[in-house]
């Protein structure tokens, strides 16, 4: 997609301070962080939303899980915890038209969220 953010910065078009990157997975830094730590993991396929995810793409989701969570325990907060997060549509929160995660942590997060 050639308009999108996340594409733009899996491709090079945009710099970003990337922290994991494999042919599925791209994660850096978030450049409005909510707390001390809080990166994106996002797959270098284009997904528009969860909305508009398939079965397919099973693994995958998986995946950027499983990345979020090496990222967050390599960072220091496997013990103290850390909040993973998907918006799916802009009621939800969701800016960027492209499946990612936001991994946060280093701050008590309260609940609810929103």
């Amino acid at each position: 997609m050639s308009d999108c953010l996340f594409c733009k910065i899996r491709d090079g078009q945009i710099p970003a301070a990337v922290t994991y990157r494999d042919h599925e997975v791209i994660a850096f830094n978030d450049i409005t962080p909510k707390a001390p730590f809080h990166q994106l993991v996002v797959p270098t396929q284009h997904i528009a939303s969860l909305a508009e995810a398939k079965l397919d793409h099973a693994a995958l989701l998986g995946k950027l899980m499983v990345v979020a969570s090496e990222l967050a325990s390599a960072a220091g907060y496997r013990e103290r915890g850390f909040r993973v997060v998907m918006n799916a549509g802009p009621d939800a929160g969701q800016s960027v038209g492209h499946v990612h995660l936001h991994v946060l942590a280093g701050r008590e997060l309260g609940w609810p969220p929103g």
